[in-house]
């Protein structure tokens, strides 16, 4: 599954959105990449609209 997080500018906000999605026990392999401003990462397709609010909580717009 891949996101588009436009927001992330530095690596505190890789950090920030790293830590948030691998605290979630149905998410593994998160890779956040400042450069693309992309987040990928593997977990059930049932699961977008959670991990899409959970990258929101912490400030940042999903694309």
């Amino acid at each position: 599954m891949k996101f588009k997080v436009p927001g992330m500018m530095c690596m505190h906000c890789v950090k920030s959105v790293t830590d948030a999605l691998e605290s979630m026990a149905e998410v593994s392999n998160v890779r956040v990449d400042l450069s693309s401003k992309e987040v990928s990462l593997e977990a059930q397709e049932n699961l977008r609209e959670k991990i899409i609010s959970t990258i929101e909580d912490l400030g940042f717009d999903v694309e």
